[in-house]
């Protein structure tokens, strides 16, 4: 038994974790973001309240990035552990030894063990929502990269400046990490929301566009057509980089099972390896595969 966490800039998510299938989750707390005892604390409690013992394993799932060269972390959006070394600290205040991952990586392993994934020896994680992310998880491991940012195929200046079926201009957007053109500022939801615009001059959240495209509306046809072509010509390089036999899927997007379906298509028509079978397919664990995956992670380190 394992008290596991999924922590983000708004909520505090905790779970003791009796096996990958039985993870119980516990009530959350607001994330204390300028405050590090007030942070170390939250989570403390969330423990005790649970039953984990004094000395168990603490895991968490956090939306940010651990370097392994350093063990700092950059999570800009919890302002109390941006760039400590979190690991340390957080193991020195709960006397407890203590995991840290990256959300993403969290959420591909949460697939490649008890998701869409199992049974497959490289799993990409592909994260369509808020941003676009991802984690690569090889033989039932977590593979983090150099300074623990393998699998973010959403960053880089790789947005095509010509999509679509006849091809229009598309702008190359300004991105949150400080590039222009990455697939994140424009293959995220509110990216297709700026797509949308910028086709035709009319702002619509990204639910609506999609509930359009169902409908057979030629206009979020034309948004969908656009987009499915510039987020899948990266992604299917990163296949071909990866190596992955499955790309489960999760985030706001993905709940349009036609459009996972429709970027699948694309994507197997462009990887070098031909297959009939689905290859980009909606994540089977709809529900906390954050605290799912730091679940996995911290009964995986206490099995070894």
């Amino acid at each position: 038994m394992i008290a596991c966490f999924d922590i983000g800039g708004s909520a505090i998510k905790g779970a003791i974790a009796h096996s990958p299938e039985d993870i119980r989750p516990l009530p959350k707390v607001q994330t204390p973001l300028h405050d590090f005892d007030a942070f170390a604390g939250a989570i403390e409690k969330i423990a005790a309240d649970g039953g984990a013992d004094q000395a168990s394993l603490i895991s968490i799932s956090i939306a940010g990035v651990v370097d392994a060269d350093t063990g700092k972390i950059t999570c800009a959006n919890i302002p109390c552990i941006h760039g400590r070394k979190l690991v340390d600290d957080l193991s020195e205040k709960l006397h407890r030894p203590v995991l840290v991952a990256n959300d993403a990586d969290c959420f591909a392993l949460s697939e490649a063990v008890v998701g869409a994934g199992r049974g497959h020896r490289v799993v990409f994680g592909v994260i369509l929502g808020t941003g676009v992310g991802g984690g690569i998880v090889i033989n039932g491991k977590i593979h983090e990269g150099a300074g623990g940012f393998a699998g973010e195929w959403g960053h880089g200046p790789v947005s095509a400046t010509l999509a679509g079926n006849p091809p229009v201009a598309i702008p190359r957007l300004a991105c949150g990490c400080g590039q222009i053109g990455c697939i994140d500022a424009i293959g995220a939801a509110r990216g297709m929301e700026k797509l949308h615009a910028h086709l035709h001059g009319v702002n619509l959240p990204s639910t609506e566009i999609i509930e359009r495209w169902n409908a057979g509306d030629t206009a979020a046809e034309r948004t969908v057509d656009c987009y499915i072509d510039i987020v899948s010509g990266p992604l299917a390089m990163t296949i071909n980089v990866v190596g992955a036999s499955i790309v489960p899927v999760g985030g706001g997007l993905a709940n349009s099972v036609p459009l996972i379906q429709r970027l699948d298509e694309a994507v197997r028509s462009r990887i070098l390896r031909k297959t009939d079978k689905p290859l980009v397919v909606p994540a089977e664990l709809k529900i906390e595969p954050g605290l799912i995956g730091a679940g996995v992670l911290g009964l995986m380190e206490v099995a070894k």
